[in-house]
């Protein structure tokens, strides 16, 4: 008998191929939902103004960036979490300004403000203006800049300047933030792709641990680093390391694997609609329950995209109790269903939790949440691309904020030849979305 049978929770979980058969089992049911939800609207915008990296950057931190490039504050966008005041959030960056660069057949990941640091922002919304409150740059145990550049060399991307021909030096303690928290005590805990890690930050923005997974290695940090994480996350695939991050009411955290791992290898990873979400307990300093997520088919969250490998979680919230919103997307396409996290469906611990074959990236029965759609924000009109940021307002208004990633494209046309930026001009947005019925 296949060990793996004995594990299965039995009545929480769906396996995706019958949750799949059912979706098309009750297609007209799904359409009738989907008009329900389509009365969702934008109630209000605002934009982000130009603000130059370089007075931000050294405003923080001095002497950090010595030529911005042009380049505008950005990339605020990457979490939303709702501050003290109603209307005001904390939001964080992701590592700053970076692209690719084709160099024959490789493609190099170029970063052309190294010095960037980054930073927990507070916004606020008013009007038609997104206003600064409050910046606190993440620094190491020492007082230094984190920076955003990659930790490791074979694991992680080589960094090269704008042009991708000049190289950078790995930097241990970077970090590429996403997913952000603050917690009852005024500290933050943010979700880092490049370990994938959680990272425990003060008021103050000192990172004060960094929980990365079991076998990891990591040599040379001036923070202190805990292999506390199941190893099975060592198989990330690169740039969709963690990226949500919710903070539940019993004082619990919930972070979001981007994509699938590429578990056991990249064939399944990039074929996979099942990604997983770990619950840690900042109590007993440990994970304390794995879960598995499975993306609906990339054609129902994007139609007309064929290419499984698009899917991304960026952002979950927490609703109370042992629920949760969670965001699936590509780059144009955004959905937000809503979870249980019942304790028959952990699988820590499990076969599942493992490189054992078949892995849970490439199981057709894989035991994943149960989900319920809550909105399509494909259908409501005025919302920006590329949502990495959502927040809860009330009971039923939805905050997002969009990642503008500071304004850059890939290739070799996002500067020109003095080596400045050519803007893309998306703006970083924050709207909020009237929802047709409370979530809570």
């Amino acid at each position: 008998m296949n060990p793996r049978l004995l594990r299965r929770p039995a009545v929480v979980v769906l396996p995706l191929s019958t949750a799949l058969a059912l979706s098309v089992v009750m297609g007209t049911a799904e359409a009738e939902s989907a008009r329900h939800h389509s009365a969702a609207r934008v109630v209000s915008t605002s934009t982000l103004p130009d603000i130059p990296l370089a007075g931000f950057s050294n405003g923080l931190l001095p002497g950090s960036v010595d030529d911005d490039r042009d380049v505008d504050l950005g990339g605020i966008g990457s979490d939303l979490y709702p501050a003290e005041r109603r209307g005001e959030y904390w939001t964080v960056t992701d590592r700053g300004p970076n692209g690719q660069i084709a160099v024959g057949k490789d493609k190099r990941r170029t970063f052309p403000v190294p010095g960037f640091d980054p930073a927990i922002v507070k916004v606020r919304a008013v009007g038609g203006r997104i206003e600064v409150l409050k910046s606190i740059p993440l620094t190491t145990a020492s007082g230094a800049p984190v920076t955003g550049l990659p930790n490791q060399p074979g694991r992680d991307e080589a960094p090269y300047d704008h042009s991708a021909t000049t190289p950078l030096a790995y930097n241990p303690n970077g970090l590429d933030t996403e997913g952000l928290v603050r917690d009852r005590d005024g500290s933050f805990w943010l979700v880092d792709e490049y370990g994938p890690s959680l990272v425990h930050v003060s008021a103050k923005g000192r990172v004060l641990a960094r929980h990365v997974p079991k076998g990891l290695g990591p040599t040379g940090a001036d923070y202190p680093v805990i292999e506390s994480l199941p190893a099975v996350f060592l198989k990330r695939k690169v740039n969709r390391g963690f990226e949500g991050l919710a903070l539940l009411p019993d004082g619990d955290l919930v972070m979001a694997l981007q994509s699938p791992l590429l578990n056991p290898d990249k064939t399944a990873g990039e074929n996979s609609r099942t990604t997983r979400l770990l619950r840690f307990s900042p109590r007993k300093n440990r994970v304390t329950a794995e879960y598995a997520y499975g993306f609906d088919p990339v054609g129902v969250v994007e139609p007309g995209q064929t290419k499984t490998s698009e899917l991304k979680i960026s952002s979950i919230v927490a609703l109370g109790g042992d629920r949760l919103l969670v965001q699936e997307r590509t780059d144009k396409s955004s959905r937000v269903h809503e979870v249980r996290l019942r304790r028959g469906a952990d699988i820590l611990g499990s076969p599942w939790d493992t490189t054992a074959t078949p892995t849970l990236e490439q199981a057709t029965d894989a035991p994943v949440l149960s989900k319920r759609l809550v909105v399509d924000l494909n259908t409501v009109e005025g919302v920006p691309g590329k949502i990495e940021g959502i927040a809860l307002e009330g009971s039923s208004t939805l905050v997002l904020l969009n990642d503008n990633d500071f304004g850059m494209t890939d290739g070799p046309e996002a500067f020109d030849a003095n080596g400045r930026l050519v803007d893309s001009d998306v703006e970083t947005t924050l709207v909020r979305v009237r929802l047709p019925r409370p979530l809570r």
